[in-house]
């Protein structure tokens, strides 16, 4: 009888997490169909505002004034200004994220590319699910931590419908939050949503990001031991970018008003640009990732590419700090693999991985990104130089709400936040 009565309990709890899973299953689903045609909206939005400053490189001129509409913007959405620290919040039940960051980031984003700011768009993409999936959860009436769960899925798939990395966008948004704990609950929900969001933007014409690279066969010792070298010289890189972000905002928030504040960014990003005479740190900057991992970059960009990046955000004008890393890592790693003596554009990769890592703290996510971007052929050297750049970059990191639950470097709990 005891058997039997064991027996029904077993068939009664496995029934409940199969209804479960059949729940998740159809909400993140839904939710990254949805969120995937906003994002691969977003994404032609990012396209044809960088097509037109192409063609017209006197929009940067220009944007001062659209600072000033930034600045009007966030005026009547205070709550939003913390950007992805307010994502990260929510998950912790320290905040709440309200609909208008959606409207907000979308828009701001899109002003500080069209007329020459130097940002990215996937932090932006984070910000744009997060908060829509956040209200998704208030009119289904879910539960405070399915809330949660469901602000993952919707970062996930945002994320996956701009950058075609669906793999490496589910496990980010749960490894991103707190450092040495991940949130397995939200790993079906957030896989689910991230596929979907991918086929949905595919679906829609949204192309997913790749770059040919040459695969180094088998494992060379000295080959090994240089991509370990250019491991820890990404860690530097990855404390020096997140420092020059956060020293630039907090000289930013000097300027108490806003406005003034704005102007004075965009001035000097105008500045530096025709100090350069180029414009190839304007918005993402992509097409000089793509270079880098071809072979060719110079050798002061990723420095220029990441005070302009510092001043752009720091001083009020919206995106994501991600991809500049990516052309932060990529550049740096190709100027330092011909010092190493290895191929330009397979350290570019290296140093795109490397960076990513170390300015995240998520080194699982680095190298499933790497296995997405570049294939898995040279998988073993990406995974010595991001374990090498998380464990040596220390306990900094681009968001200040991250938590570092665990030491990087002996089994302790910590507690502490990002610097």
């Amino acid at each position: 009888m005891h058997a039997l009565n064991e027996q029904a309990h077993t068939f009664k709890a496995g029934g409940k997490i199969f209804l479960r899973f059949l729940y998740w299953a159809v909400i993140a689903c839904a939710v990254g169909c949805v969120i995937g045609a906003v994002g691969a909206g977003f994404s032609y939005a990012m396209q044809y505002t960088t097509g037109l400053r192409a063609q017209h490189p006197w929009m940067i001129w220009l944007l001062p004034v659209a600072g000033l509409v930034i600045a009007l913007l966030y005026r009547f959405h205070a709550e939003d200004r913390q950007g992805t620290n307010l994502v990260l919040a929510s998950l912790r039940k320290e905040a709440e994220i309200p609909v208008s960051m959606a409207i907000s980031i979308f828009f701001s984003t899109v002003l500080t590319h069209m007329f020459g700011g130097s940002a990215g768009r996937e932090g932006a993409a984070l910000q744009l699910g997060g908060s829509l999936s956040a209200q998704f959860g208030r009119w289904l009436r879910m539960k405070e931590d399915d809330r949660r769960i469901l602000t993952m899925c919707g970062m996930s798939a945002c994320f996956a419908a701009l950058f075609g990395t669906p793999v490496a966008a589910a496990v980010f948004c749960i490894e991103v939050i707190s450092v040495g704990v991940m949130y397995y609950a939200a790993l079906v929900p957030c896989v689910i949503s991230s596929v979907s969001a991918a086929v949905m933007a595919s679906l829609l014409g949204v192309h997913a990001e790749s770059f040919p690279l040459e695969v180094i066969g088998g494992i060379d010792v000295l080959t090994m031991l240089r991509v370990l070298v250019l491991g820890m010289l990404c860690a530097l890189v990855s404390i020096l970018f997140c420092r020059t972000m956060h020293l630039a905002s907090f000289l930013g928030e000097k300027i108490k008003n806003r406005y003034v504040r704005i102007v004075v960014g965009g001035v000097i990003v105008i500045a530096a640009t025709m100090l350069l005479g180029t414009q190839m740190y304007s918005g993402a900057g992509m097409d000089v990732v793509a270079q880098a991992i071809s072979g060719s970059a110079r050798p002061e960009a990723f420095l220029i590419k990441l005070l302009l990046t510092a001043v752009t955000l720091g001083f009020g004008y919206k995106g994501g700090e991600i991809v500049p890393s990516f052309f932060v890592g990529a550049t740096f790693g190709c100027v330092m693999g011909g010092f190493l003596n290895l191929p330009p554009g397979f350290a570019a990769a290296i140093g795109l991985a490397a960076v990513f890592c170390g300015v995240t703290n998520c080194p699982l996510s680095a190298l499933l990104m790497a296995a997405e971007l570049f294939g898995v052929g040279n998988l073993c050297y990406f995974l010595v130089a991001i374990a090498v750049s998380y464990q040596l970059s220390g306990y900094y990191g681009l968001y200040s709400k991250q938590k570092i639950m665990y030491s990087k470097y002996k089994p302790e709990f910590i507690n502490i936040h990002a610097k």
